[in-house]
């Protein structure tokens, strides 16, 4: 199995290490496709906190993050570049994630100053129900998805998950909970937006429709939409997952924390079938001559 590439050692002390401009995952990084390759979680909450740390005046919140997952996302030292264009009232970043010089995910960004209002009390109601129930104290049952592998990884070690609504063991819309249970960045706070945009990331696997053993269902990016910074740890998710016999699927994610409605999270997912047996013993021969995500 990969090891985890750590600049102490700890594996298990964060997502993330940082070492001057480089960033190093851990082993809490991994996700489900592929041991060499991170969870798009991870990646997803660390270019939140590169869009959140570009802009360092007070009053600024992160009310969008468009991510590319241009390729899978090596537990390979990484490196972030970012362009930064300001107004008084918006400030919009794209933030490229790279290993070595492989440009593996690129980030738009969108933070707006804020502004108190009073807003009207008889507002009418908006499309997303006032509160994801049970709340996470009232749930008790993780997330379990078939098919996926068991082990330290982002989505079982570095992740609490609790059910609230549907059973994501079956195929269909499903609703939980999610608790970052390290932080993302070793030594640096975990943002409102950051554990959003880790969470977010669950959603196709939370309302999967086709079986994990059979089919890969990866998403190739994710638009997250924050209308109010989170507040708490907890962060929800009501999923819903359409597929198409083209080889392509979306996934829509209605966001919650303990107090309602926060956002919205989409993303468009690639769909393939996985290889038989003897398919995967062919391609694993083929593969001992091609260079690895851990060589970049």
């Amino acid at each position: 199995m990969t090891q985890a590439i750590s600049a102490s050692g700890d594996s298990s002390s964060a997502v993330y290490e940082r070492q001057g401009d480089i960033w190093l995952p851990t082993e809490l990084s991994r996700g489900p496709w592929d041991a060499r390759s991170q969870h798009g979680g991870a990646p997803c909450a660390l270019l939140a906190h590169a869009a959140e740390s570009a802009v360092t005046e007070p009053g600024w919140r992160l009310a969008r993050l468009s991510v590319e997952l241009i390729k899978p996302v090596p537990i390979a030292p990484l490196k972030t570049r970012s362009n930064l264009q300001s107004s008084r009232a918006t400030s919009r970043l794209t933030i490229d994630l790279l290993a070595g010089d492989l440009l593996v995910a690129r980030a738009h960004a969108l933070l707006l100053r804020g502004e108190q209002l009073t807003l009207p009390a008889d507002l009418p109601a908006g499309w997303s129900p006032n509160q994801l129930e049970p709340l996470p104290a009232n749930c008790k049952d993780r997330v379990r998805i078939p098919g996926l592998p068991d082990g330290r990884s982002f989505y079982q070690t570095a992740m609490e998950t609790r059910v609230a609504q549907g059973d994501p063991s079956q195929a269909g819309s499903s609703a939980a909970w999610f608790r970052l249970t390290v932080p993302i960045v070793q030594g640096a706070p975990t943002s409102p937006a950051m554990r959003a945009a880790a969470a977010s990331d669950f959603g196709n696997g939370l309302s999967w429709v086709l079986p994990a053993d059979r089919y890969l269902f990866a998403n190739a990016d994710l638009s997250l939409h924050l209308h109010r910074e989170p507040v708490g740890e907890w962060i929800g998710l009501f999923s819903g997952t359409e597929v198409h016999g083209s080889g392509t699927g979306i996934t829509m994610s209605r966001l919650y924390d303990e107090m309602g409605p926060i956002g919205i999270a989409l993303q468009t997912l690639l769909l393939r079938e996985r290889p038989t047996k003897q398919a995967r013993t062919d391609l694993g021969m083929s593969a001992c001559r091609i260079p690895s995500a851990r060589s970049l």
